[in-house]
């Protein structure tokens, strides 16, 4: 008896996500090896590095049926520099392959290009996100041949899984040693969800056989933007008619910054931005265009902070639950329960109070020792009536929230930094453009809130407010702004940089109770 080496062996690496089928597709290839006759093994690799849990799944066949009398020699992982085919589920899951060595000169890639975002992704304080266009362009470069288009948009219209087109794209690619045919049975054998698979896997077919390629997504004006949201024509008359002398980049941004201060307030909110806007716009000097539409754009997001109230607004909107309806895969009739997590503690409460009951309940907890140790665990079903008219009634206290502490704190803080940005823009557009950044530290609510107040106070301090009194070089003022902003990015909790660790809250109160007299007498009870 012969064998067959493995030099001979063609190498499919799956590279997907928790749920979404990967081993299902591997399966389907099995079966449509055996039915031509090829020699086929197929092995699988679970761990749980990225979002749900990226799973592996590594098929080696023969192209060729074996000679009488041989048999085949099949590895059981991947080699990196010996892998023929990559399918990845997400644009990051096919990174991850080229970053491993799995793609090759001698690999055809095929990946999609939506995101999944990691959790490292969202915690990042500033935009975490990876550059898509590179994650691409290092998939061009390293494979011998790439098929790059976004399968989750094809599930989606075809209301299929992921796995489904993913075997489309492998067929429609050629890189399969079967015809489509074969494909189309294998699937039909399946019996579940047949017609959804069959329209998933046709339109990943045509997509690998000829894909459309990137197609350039030309960016709506803010004469658009305005237009298509639903706003009344007093409003956006009024919008529109601030807007022509700004650059358009400005114009854009301020739509948007627009319509989420309405969203957020309402329309004198909204006013009030565009007023901000207006007072930046006549600051600044055409050389620091970067710096201004930065500024814009955190300006916006600044005035947007999130609250106890705004957490409930957006948790219980009718779009939220048709989202984790999607995402749960829910069919009509099935019943979705969401539950909500929340632990206010004692700031979170005094955020929403009126400015002088909030600043007396924030000083007796300092008093006290409350702060950071008062909480209290609530689990919302916002599905059910009274968790849904709970959370409504905390979102309809918006019309309250510009009298409440944290709103005072908040724009407080606000117009010394808008004050700044006007000087500044003039003066050093590279010191503007990190100022214009200098909000990012400032998120969430509750302690999140606290450590970035803490943060943007040292930030401030330390680098802005020398420059701003002319005691502190420009230029110098500029670098060691941005690296100290970047360090505090980074690490907001100083837990690997002391130098830019937040210094503690305030010192803990000690109380004292009088002891009793032991030679006073003790009255015995009745």
């Amino acid at each position: 008896m012969t064998t067959t080496s493995q030099d001979k062996a063609y190498g499919i690496l799956i590279a997907a996500l928790g749920g979404e089928g990967g081993g299902v597709l591997a399966d389907w290839l099995v079966q449509c090896a055996r039915i031509q006759g090829l020699p086929v093994q197929a092995t699988s690799v679970p761990g749980v590095a990225q979002r749900t849990g990226a799973t592996s799944y590594y098929i080696e066949l023969l192209r060729e049926p074996l000679a009488e009398g041989a048999s085949p020699v099949f590895g059981l992982t991947p080699v990196a520099g010996r892998v023929d085919v990559v399918v990845a589920s997400e644009l990051l899951e096919a990174a991850r392959m080229v970053e491993r060595g799995f793609v090759t000169g001698r690999t055809t890639l095929l990946a999609s290009t939506h995101r999944v975002y990691t959790t490292l992704e969202k915690m990042h304080m500033a935009d975490g996100r990876q550059d898509p266009q590179r994650l691409a362009a290092a998939a061009r470069a390293l494979a011998r041949q790439t098929v790059l288009f976004d399968m989750e948009a094809v599930t989606v219209k075809a209301g299929t899984v992921i796995s489904a087109v993913m075997f489309g794209a492998l067929a429609g690619a050629g890189v399969l040693p079967w015809p489509r045919a074969v494909c189309e049975e294998v699937i039909r054998a399946s019996g579940k969800g047949v017609q959804a698979s069959l329209a998933g896997f046709g339109a990943a077919f045509d997509e690998a056989q000829q894909p459309s390629g990137s197609v350039d997504v030309v960016a709506p004006d803010a004469l658009q933007v305005l237009a298509g949201a639903g706003l009344p024509n007093r409003v956006r008359e009024a919008w529109v008619g601030r807007m022509p002398a700004w650059p358009s980049a400005v114009q854009l941004l301020a739509a948007h910054g627009a319509l989420r201060c309405r969203d957020y307030q309402n329309d004198t909110y909204a006013d009030t931005f565009l007023d901000h806007v207006r007072a930046l716009v006549a600051a600044s000097p055409p050389s620091a265009s970067d710096a201004l539409e930065e500024a814009v754009r955190h300006l916006a997001l600044w005035m947007c902070f999130e609250d106890v109230i705004r957490v409930a607004d957006l948790k219980t909107r009718r779009s939220r639950y048709a989202r984790v309806a999607s995402e749960a895969q829910a069919r009509d009739g099935d019943i979705v329960r969401v539950t909500e997590h929340f632990k206010p503690g004692i700031d979170e409460v005094a955020a929403v109070l009126p400015r002088s009951m909030g600043e007396g309940l924030m000083k007796l907890a300092q008093r006290r020792g409350w702060l950071g140790k008062a909480h209290v665990s609530l689990h919302i079903r916002s599905t059910s009536l009274w968790g849904y008219l709970m959370l409504r009634s905390l979102a309809r206290l918006r019309p309250l929230r510009p009298r409440s502490l944290r709103f005072a704190q908040e724009h407080e803080t606000l117009t010394v930094w808008l004050g700044a940005m006007r000087q500044v823009l003039p003066q050093s557009p590279a010191l503007a453009r990190v100022l214009a950044g200098l909000p990012q530290v400032l998120k969430g609510y509750g302690d999140t809130q606290s450590r970035g107040r803490l943060n943007y106070a040292r930030l401030w301090t330390t680098h802005v407010a020398p420059t701003l009194a002319g005691t502190l070089d420009v230029a110098t003022a500029a670098s060691a702004l941005r690296d100290a902003l970047k360090a505090t990015l980074a690490d907001p909790e100083g837990r690997l940089n002391t130098a830019h660790r937040p210094t503690a809250g305030g010192s803990q109160p000690v109380f004292w109770a009088e002891r009793p007299r032991r030679d006073k007498p003790v009255t015995p009870a009745a």
